[in-house]
């Protein structure tokens, strides 16, 4: 465990000189412990909707944006960090699952009356957003799908797959004939490189 403390200090040492390549090995160092604490946090009821793993790869992608603003240099402050961002994920999601649960049934019939002629939510009275905030979700969306499009092809897939089609790591497994470690591993990738077409455009 200090051998694992003493590595991660310098990992951090090198990543706070740019290299990505050590603060991605200083945050699987913390894998094992965030799952842990993801575990303990998930309601069993929560668990159908997303597992402890998407949560942890979700507070990775932040670290990873976040890191400049990252003034700690060891073990016991780098999962402090963390441990912070996981809790915050955590308490989002299942606000969100909560949320939208409430509202399914009257939402899917909406949608479904509302499909035929002018496109899915229009009919949504009380979720209707202003003329201006759908102008700026569509160029919001545009952007997304043009930084998608640029994207290699695996990328691609399995970004539409998880994060469109909102299928779980396992199908997409199958989908792609590949492990679900690999595509965990794709996915991570994918949206690291998606966040940079999308900073770069």
């Amino acid at each position: 465990m200090a051998e694992q403390a003493l590595d991660i200090e310098r990992w951090l040492e090198a990543a706070r000189s740019g290299s990505k390549a050590a603060l991605g090995e200083a945050l699987e160092a913390c894998r094992n412990y965030l799952l842990m604490i993801a575990n303990r946090g998930l309601d069993a009821e929560l668990r159908a909707k997303g597992g402890a793993s998407d949560l942890v790869q979700e507070t990775f992608l932040e670290a990873q944006r976040d890191f400049p603003q990252f003034s700690g240099a060891t073990d016991v402050e780098l999962r402090a960090w963390l441990n912070r961002m996981l809790v915050n994920n955590l308490a989002n999601f299942a606000r969100h699952y909560r949320g939208t649960t409430k509202r399914q049934i009257d939402r899917e019939r909406a949608l479904q009356a509302d499909s035929t002629s002018q496109g899915p939510g229009t009919g949504l009275a009380a979720d209707t957003p202003t003329p201006s905030r759908q102008a700026v979700s569509r160029e919001e969306a545009s952007a997304v799908e043009s930084a998608i499009a640029r994207l290699p092809e695996d990328y691609r897939r399995v970004i539409i797959l998880r994060n469109q089609e909102d299928r779980p790591f396992d199908e997409i497994a199958r989908l792609m004939e590949r492990s679900e470690n690999a595509v965990r591993k794709l996915w991570f990738r994918a949206i690291e490189q998606l966040q940079q077409e999308l900073e770069a455009s």
